[in-house]
C-alpha cells in the first residue's frame, strides 16, 4: 500500500504498463495514459462495422416514417448521427426529423443527448448513470400500451431491453445502425491474454462490453481463460468505463475499477488512483524511500526502470521487509509463467542491485537461506 504521494515532477503512472482494447477512440485513450507516464500496449478488441447491407436500417426507417412515433431511444451519439446521415443519403432526413420532433426522446448518455441537440431535437430524459437499465426503468414508469417506440441499438441487439418494452404493450421498432465485430487480426489480443496471465501488464482498460466479451472468447479459444481470470482477480487491474461494460467480467468474479461517469478522462483518473495507491508499495530501505510502481522504482524522487523480472523480485521482497525468501519462493512469486532455474534468481538479484545503485545494498543475501530486503 502506498504511504506517500508520487513526487510532483514524476508522472503518476511511471513504471506501469496498461493495455488498451478500445477501437474507435484508441488513440485518445492511449494518449491520456501516455501523458501520465504509462507504457501503453494496444490490442483493439472490436471494430465498428457499418451495416454492409442497409436494407435492415432502411426497413426500420420506413416503419418509423409510416406512422407517428410516441417515443425514441438514442443509445449512442455515433449511432443516432449515423442514422440521420443514412436518412439524408436516402433523401428522407427532413421527413424522419418531422417524425422524431413530437416524440418523447430518451437518451442513454450525454453523447446521445449531444447528437439529438445537434439535430435540433430536445431530449425528455437521460440517466446520470448512463445506464441502459436505468433508462429502461424510467421508460417503464410511463403508459406504453399501444405506443410506438423506436430504439436505436448500440452496436448489438438489445433483446432484454426490447422485450421488456413489448411486455409493457409497446410496438417497438429496432433501429440497427452499426455492429460490433471482432478485429480482423486477433494476434494482438492473443498477446494481451498472455500479458495478463503473466502479469506483464499492470492494468487493462475496456470501453465497451463487446470488447470484454471478445477478449474472454479469445482467452477461451487459446485455452487460457482460467489463467487470465486469475490474473484479473489478482495483480492486473481491470478498468471499465461503466457498469454495463464491466458486466461480463463481474460474471467471472472480477472486481473492476469503474468511474462515476462514463468518460475516458474519468476512466484514466480512477485507474491512476487505483495504481498509485492500492497497487503501489512504499518501503524504506538503506535509509531511502523506495516507491515500487509497476516495473519502476522511484528512489528518493528519482525513477529507475527495472526489467519485469527484477521488478517482480523487488515486489516480493518488499511485501515483508526483513523476511528471508528462499530462491524457491522467489521463483514461485516472480516467475508466474513457470519456475526457472535457481541460478536465474541469483542473476536477477545481481541486476536488481545494479539498477538500484546505492540503494541496492538494501537487497541482502542471507547465506544458505536466501534474500531479504533490509528493514529499517
Amino acid at each position: 500500500m502506498a504511504e506517500s504521494s508520487m513526487p510532483s515532477d514524476v508522472p503518476p503512472l511511471t513504471g506501469f504498463t496498461v493495455g488498451v482494447t478500445a477501437s474507435r477512440r484508441r488513440e485518445e485513450l492511449s494518449s491520456l495514459l501516455s501523458r501520465r507516464g504509462a507504457t501503453v500496449v494496444e490490442a483493439p478488441a472490436v471494430r465498428i462495422v457499418p451495416l454492409a447491407d442497409d436494407r435492415h436500417l432502411w426497413q426500420a426507417t420506413e416503419e418509423c416514417l409510416a406512422a407517428p412515433l410516441d417515443y425514441v431511444v438514442a443509445s449512442t451519439g455515433i449511432g443516432f448521427r449515423s442514422w440521420l446521415e443514412a436518412a439524408d443519403g436516402w433523401g428522407v432526413r427532413a421527413t424522419l426529423r418531422d417524425r422524431l420532433t413530437p416524440a418523447r426522446l430518451f437518451a442513454r448518455g450525454p453523447k446521445a443527448v449531444g447528437a439529438m441537440r445537434s439535430a435540433g431535437l430536445g431530449e425528455v430524459w437521460s440517466p446520470r448513470s448512463e445506464s441502459s437499465a436505468e433508462l429502461l426503468t424510467q421508460l417503464l414508469t410511463e403508459n406504453l400500451a399501444g405506443r410506438r417506440i423506436a430504439v436505436q441499438e448500440h452496436g448489438a441487439p438489445m433483446p432484454d431491453f426490447v422485450s421488456a418494452l413489448r411486455k409493457a404493450g409497446a410496438d417497438v421498432i429496432d433501429v440497427p445502425v452499426y455492429r460490433w465485430m471482432p478485429p480482423a487480426d486477433l494476434a494482438p489480443l492473443r498477446k494481451m491474454v498472455q500479458a495478463i496471465t503473466s502479469a506483464s501488464v499492470d492494468a487493462i482498460t475496456f470501453t465497451s462490453a463487446p470488447a470484454v466479451l471478445t477478449l474472454l472468447e479469445v482467452a477461451k479459444d487459446t485455452g487460457h481463460l482460467e489463467q487470465m481470470i486469475a490474473g484479473l482477480r489478482g495483480p492486473v487491474a481491470a478498468a471499465c468505463v461503466g457498469t454495463i461494460c464491466a458486466g461480463p467480467l463481474a460474471d467471472h468474479g472480477v472486481t473492476c475499477v469503474i468511474p462515476e461517469r462514463s468518460r475516458l478522462g474519468a476512466l484514466v483518473r480512477v485507474l491512476t488512483d487505483e495504481l498509485t495507491t492500492a497497487r503501489t508499495r512504499v518501503v524504506r530501505a538503506a535509509n531511502r524511500e523506495l516507491r515500487i510502481c509497476g516495473t519502476a522504482v522511484v528512489i528518493d524522487g528519482m525513477p529507475v526502470r527495472l526489467s519485469q523480472r527484477a521488478a517482480a523480485v523487488l515486489r516480493a521482497l518488499a511485501e515483508e521487509p526483513g523476511r528471508v525468501l528462499t530462491r524457491a519462493e522467489l521463483l514461485t512469486r516472480a516467475w508466474p509463467d513457470g519456475p526457472g532455474e535457481e541460478h536465474a534468481v541469483e542473476t536477477t538479484i545481481g541486476r536488481l542491485r545494479e539498477a538500484l545503485g546505492p540503494a541496492g545494498a538494501a537487497v541482502q543475501t542471507v547465506i544458505k537461506r536466501g534474500y531479504r530486503l533490509a528493514a529499517p
